[in-house]
């Protein structure tokens, strides 16, 4: 009896650390971290000039993790920086008018940030992200209307890549860039078209064909 009984007990043993592992790892691969691809990513902007026409510019810079937990999007969370600096706009005249002290001041305040602090569904691959946009010095609450994730493709080297797309509209007096107005419109229009990949960018990749380390002991 008592060597039925430590069989039991084993076998008891076994199937809780079964559980348990199993547990962590599906809380595991509920948490997935993705990075922003700076090359197929673009942070983009348009603003009235003069009423009656629209002039539109991009940040070339931008970087960013967007951590998502899909069984309860709540909880995932977006960091986004851009190099003020980076702004295009075709003209470069305007752009160094931008880069000035009458709009981004870029010498003062280098980066643009945007950190969320909520996430809700919004509809059928249609989210809200509320969170903190920080420019010119001036931290102002923003919600972006998201679509997407798209549902994860594998490029030829097995790293998974998604798309999102989010449109905004802000003031800009509200950030303290009012000069030109009103020749310069108040409101600017904000899109964002990114490609998250599962790996940070500049990670080396492994080439085609190359096997897998061996697992950590």
């Amino acid at each position: 009896m008592a060597r039925k009984h430590h069989i039991v007990t084993a076998i008891q043993l076994c199937a809780l650390l079964w559980l348990t592992n199993l547990a962590g790892f599906s809380a595991m691969a509920q948490t997935q971290t993705w990075y922003l691809d700076p090359p197929h990513s673009a942070a983009q902007f348009s603003v009235r000039h003069m009423g009656i026409s629209t002039i539109r510019g991009t940040f070339t810079k931008v970087g960013g993790v967007v951590v998502d937990d899909p069984s309860d999007r709540s909880k995932a969370s977006v960091d986004v920086t851009i190099d003020a600096s980076s702004v295009d706009t075709r003209v470069e005249m305007r752009d160094k008018d931008l880069r000035s002290d009458h709009f981004f001041d870029v010498a003062k305040y280098p980066t643009i940030t945007f950190k969320s602090k909520r996430v809700e569904a919004a509809g059928a691959g249609k989210l809200k992200v509320t969170g903190d946009l920080t420019m010119h010095g001036v931290t102002k609450e923003v919600v972006l209307d998201v679509d997407g994730p798209t549902p994860p493709m594998k490029d030829p080297r097995g790293n998974s890549h998604r798309g999102v797309s989010a449109t905004a509209t802000i003031s800009r007096a509200d950030y303290g860039m009012t000069f030109d107005a009103p020749m310069v419109g108040d409101e600017i229009g904000i899109q964002l078209d990114v490609e998250l990949v599962d790996k940070a960018p500049g990670a080396p990749r492994p080439a085609q064909g190359t096997p897998p380390p061996p697992a950590a002991k």
